[in-house]
């Protein structure tokens, strides 16, 4: 969502607080819904196999898809790496006889929780996660209706993404992660190539070669090694998906002593608007510090559709 913001206007980091929900705290079905939609899982079920080689063909389409396939954030100096919501589509539909459903829980003053559910219909298990975001920036303001929504969508996002993970095993994942890091930085394809790539994607955020070259801690184009362009590639998926921006990279860098440039992000933020970046918007709210806990239990509609779940 492109809102013609530019970069620095959320200075907050998107921090998410992920919480699981005990199997008793979720909503029993019908016994003879149950009994239908465990029968039929029963009779069809998975094939682990058919499961593996349908992922691997669907995150390793192409370079692009596969490069959608893991994200990188920084967290208190340290990169976090992970296979993303896209992976995370990809292994609800091959994975087969597996519930998912994501809704918004509640909307305070100072945060939003979205919930996400998943039940494994074939081996009957039940899994819930919460995650909670700040709608408040640096300033204590609260974010206008429009971030707000976007904040809703991006924290249910990231609600889905943490309970497949939680569904599907990461040992039946691994495999086709590795294979999806490996096609996204083009094997066969030159170094140099695979390099100026990733330099015209972040250029197009207004980054100077100079400054993607500090977030990897390389002092030139030359020292780039495989692992930096995938490194680059995690953070440009993140970035898509509005759960960071680069702004709040440098920031974070800046944060744990790496001087990317003297006035590095006061220039990002003066020169680097959110329409015409390629389908990598910056725009997503950030927050820096933890969110309250929602205190009492949260209305809920009795006819909807969700609590069958």
């Amino acid at each position: 969502m492109a809102n013609g913001k530019r970069n620095g206007e959320h200075e907050d980091e998107p921090v998410e607080r992920v919480e699981i929900i005990q199997p008793s705290e979720l909503v029993p079905l019908d016994r003879g819904e149950i009994d239908i939609q465990v029968t039929t899982a029963k009779r069809y079920p998975r094939v682990i196999t058919d499961f593996k080689r349908e992922a691997t063909m669907m995150a390793t389409a192409d370079e692009e898809t596969a490069a959608s396939m893991f994200y990188n954030l920084e967290r208190d100096g340290k990169v976090i790496e992970g296979p993303s919501v896209r992976l995370a589509e990809v292994g609800v539909y091959c994975f087969r006889n597996l519930f998912v459903a994501t809704r918004q829980v509640a909307e305070e003053e100072k945060f939003v929780v979205a919930e996400g559910r998943a039940w494994d219909l074939e081996r009957n298990t039940r899994v819930a996660v919460q995650v909670t975001r700040r709608i408040t920036g640096r300033n204590g303001r609260r974010y206008g209706d429009d971030m707000i929504g976007v904040t809703k969508n991006a924290a249910a996002a990231i609600a889905f993404r943490e309970v497949v993970w939680k569904t599907i095993p990461r040992v039946y994942i691994q495999e086709i992660f590795e294979k999806a890091k490996k096609v996204a930085v083009g094997e066969g394809t030159p170094m140099k190539v695979r390099i100026q790539k990733i330099l015209d994607w972040y250029g197009k955020l207004g980054a100077k070669p100079d400054t993607v070259l500090r977030i990897v801690g390389r002092k030139g184009i030359d020292d780039l090694e495989p692992d930096d362009v995938l490194k680059l590639m995690g953070f440009q998926t993140a970035i898509k998906d509005n759960e960071t921006s680069l702004e709040q990279i440098l920031r974070n860098l800046e944060d744990h002593g790496v001087t990317v440039r003297p006035d590095s992000v006061a220039e990002l933020v003066g020169g680097a608007k959110v329409t015409g970046q390629n389908d990598a918007p910056s725009n997503y709210p950030r927050a820096g510090h933890a969110p309250e806990k929602p205190t009492g239990p949260v209305a809920t509609d009795a006819t909807d559709p969700f609590q069958a779940f």
